[in-house]
């Protein structure tokens, strides 16, 4: 009986997961991957216990790690410095996520692929046919064309995916957007004033800026505003335009955080949009991760998603062998209820715990501040706000 041959389009957390668990059932997978290398360790993510589950399942828990530290504080802040706060911080939430790095869990996922998973780097795919017995994609690298029968194909290739647009239609009919940009970038310093694992929250109407601290690690910075033209957002410097959505007198710790994003060697400057589709497959192609649901950095869901969606898939295809339509028929019907909660909480509470929309959510938030201070404890008012966050603690891979 022949191997099963899978390929997946993008080598980001749900790539090499969809490929460790691939190898486990007994498929051959082959990654090919557009950028000419591996990427750089990445922007602050949180893993949940949905993640949590699925990576300690797989058996990579461990190598992922965890950088949160115990005894760092989070301060709410304004722009002169002058006033801080105790506040809520990242890992106050319920379900206590593991603050790590994006580059820890794909490190630890490819630790586990790289010497049995063929992987091909400045390679996409440019044309996908479908037939009943399989999918020949047309791959394009440096060396030229290629056409090659894949039984399955698997894209898990972000956002602005090559495989959901050469099989599903434009990206203007699945991307949702939410009006907001984010800049997020490694520092290579923590805010003078504060320990290097503190947590900082400048938050006004409209934008915001949160600094994540790390137990062993330089911070990383997430500025986020609200815009009516996101393509404007796209002429200029990166940091001319985050400069310009704070307007004037930005103060001594905004000023410090802008010449740490300008000089950052790794960043992302981006707009921000849901994906949102009738369906994420056909019968032999189907789209993991960001490149079928994108949730956000609002959400805080997208590793743990990816990951366990990539876990789930693995299942599924095990499950019914020879039916692979089948298989992802399955797979859809139970993830989807998941996404769809973690989607609308991402357009809702998690958009407005990021950056407050109105007067009266930054009026909450600041209340938020007093009420931690100053009345109840830390892990009293997490009881308050753990309902609107128990959905993140779902083992949705679970056998």
């Amino acid at each position: 009986m022949t191997t099963p041959r899978v390929l997946i389009v993008g080598m980001g957390i749900a790539g090499l997961a969809t490929a460790m668990r691939m190898r486990e059932i007994g498929w051959e997978p082959v990654i090919v991957e557009r950028a000419p290398d591996r990427r750089a360790a990445g922007y602050f993510v949180g893993l949940f216990e949905t993640g949590r589950a699925t990576a300690q399942r797989m058996g990579v828990l461990d190598a992922i790690g965890n950088r949160t530290d115990q005894d760092g504080m989070t301060y709410n802040i304004d722009r002169s410095g002058t006033r801080r706060r105790p506040g809520m911080g990242y890992g106050d939430l319920p379900g206590e996520p593991r603050l790590i790095l994006r580059g820890d869990i794909e490190a630890a996922l490819y630790d586990q692929v790289v010497e049995t998973t063929e992987i091909r780097y400045g390679t996409s795919p440019v044309t996908i046919d479908e037939h009943a017995d399989g999918v020949h994609v047309t791959l394009h690298s440096e060396a030229g064309e290629s056409t090659e029968r894949f039984d399955l194909v698997v894209g898990t290739d972000g956002l602005r995916s090559t495989v959901r647009r050469l099989v599903f239609g434009p990206d203007e009919e699945m991307m949702r957007p939410l009006n907001h940009i984010i800049g997020v970038a490694l520092l290579k310093e923590q805010v003078p004033g504060f320990n290097p694992s503190d947590g900082l929250i400048l938050a006004e109407e409209g934008r915001s800026v949160w600094v994540f601290g790390f137990a062993d690690h330089t911070p990383t910075v997430m500025f986020s505003y609200r815009t009516d033209d996101e393509d404007a957002e796209f002429h200029g410097k990166p940091v001319d335009r985050i400069r310009a959505a704070f307007g004037e007198d930005p103060g001594p710790i905004l000023e410090h955080l802008f010449s740490q994003f300008e000089a950052a060697e790794d960043s992302l400057f981006d707009s921000v949009h849901q994906v949102v589709m009738p369906s994420w497959h056909t019968d032999r192609v189907v789209l993991v991760g960001d490149a079928a649901w994108c949730l956000t950095l609002y959400s805080g869901m997208g590793a743990s998603t990816a990951i366990s969606g990539a876990d789930l898939l693995g299942t599924t295809l095990a499950r019914n062998p020879g039916n692979t339509a089948r298989a992802l028929r399955e797979w859809e019907q139970r993830l989807r209820p998941f996404i769809e909660v973690q989607q609308r909480s991402g357009r809702t509470d998690g958009l407005a715990m990021f950056v407050p929309q109105t007067r009266r959510d930054l009026m909450m938030r600041n209340a938020m501040s007093l009420i931690t201070s100053h009345k109840v404890t830390k892990s009293a008012f997490r009881s308050r706000i753990a309902v609107k966050f128990r959905e993140k603690s779902i083992d949705i891979a679970a056998p």
